[in-house]
């Protein structure tokens, strides 16, 4: 939601610079076609390049900035006692005792209370299909922390489609209202000799093209590809915290040691501290 209220922060701005300085309102209705040239510029630009999908996978990448970040500090603290919770289930009943937690997690006793974690699906799949691999036996940890390292690469690859296509639209967006501007200035030419008002009006129009790409660049379109990639580095970071703790497992580490790996990986704004994340621990077993 941040992201909208700074572009909107942005155009009150420039538009009550514009009418400080005496800027009349009517001349914006009249270029309703160079709004025309440069929404249309940039969509056709963004579907050329990406297709039908590519404009649903941006709008729902758009949508998800209207909701709040799922990725804070409770998300983590959350995360790293489940870990330790299905660790410790693995240490007292063998790797046979995850098997009813792995192939349903929204059925299991310990993953289903975690709701920020079952609406990843990527976090899910990854979590329980590397632990699927543990448990099905002959995979030594160094293979396992590469084969996490190619999932996560692979996610991050996808994931930065949109936001890469947006920033490739906003790099083209000052030339689309370049173009927008040198069409008026064609249909200008055409009144050479007429009414100077008129003329005059013309060019207005056709300078608010030029206007309108610039704006829509820098105000509107790389904020919100910087907003998206923001998204990803908190939710990147929530599943690179799963790969220590899986990682630590592996190699035969203890519950609690798996966890403090995890948890010494979290940037620092999100990182949960050791009393609190051992209170949390506590807590869930006494739960």
């Amino acid at each position: 939601m941040i992201v909208i209220a700074g572009i909107l922060f942005g155009v009150f701005s420039f538009a009550a610079a514009y009418f400080l300085h005496g800027g009349s309102i009517g001349i914006w209705f009249d270029a309703w076609t160079e709004f025309i040239a440069i929404g249309g510029g940039a969509f056709g630009i963004f579907l050329a390049g990406n297709g039908v999908s590519g404009v649903k996978n941006a709008i729902a990448g758009l949508l998800h900035l209207l909701k709040p970040d799922p990725y804070s500090k409770k998300a983590f603290t959350d995360l790293l006692v489940m870990l330790y919770q299905i660790f410790s289930v693995a240490r007292r009943d063998g790797l046979l005792g995850l098997e009813s937690h792995l192939e349903d997690p929204k059925k299991s006793t310990i993953m289903s209370k975690n709701h920020t974690f079952l609406h990843d699906h990527h976090a899910v799949e990854f979590f329980c299909d590397t632990l699927k691999v543990i448990v099905s036996g002959g995979v030594q940890p160094h293979s396992l922390d590469e084969m996490m390292e190619i999932d996560i690469e692979a996610t991050h690859k996808a994931e930065n489609m949109v936001p890469d296509s947006l920033q490739n639209v906003g790099d083209a967006m000052p030339a689309v209202g370049i173009v927008a501007c040198i069409l008026g200035v064609v249909i200008t030419m055409g009144k050479i000799g007429g009414d100077p008002m008129a003329i005059g009006h013309s060019i207005g129009i056709a300078l608010i093209g030029t206007l309108l790409g610039i704006f829509a660049a820098y105000v509107m379109i790389f904020p919100t590809v910087r907003a998206m990639a923001g998204r990803h580095v908190t939710s990147g970071a929530y599943v690179a915290c799963i790969r220590q703790a899986v990682f630590s497992f592996a190699r035969g580490e203890p519950p609690v040691t798996c966890i403090e790996f995890a948890r010494r990986c979290i940037d620092p704004v999100l990182r949960p501290g050791f009393d609190e994340l051992d209170k949390a621990v506590k807590a869930a077993k006494n739960g």
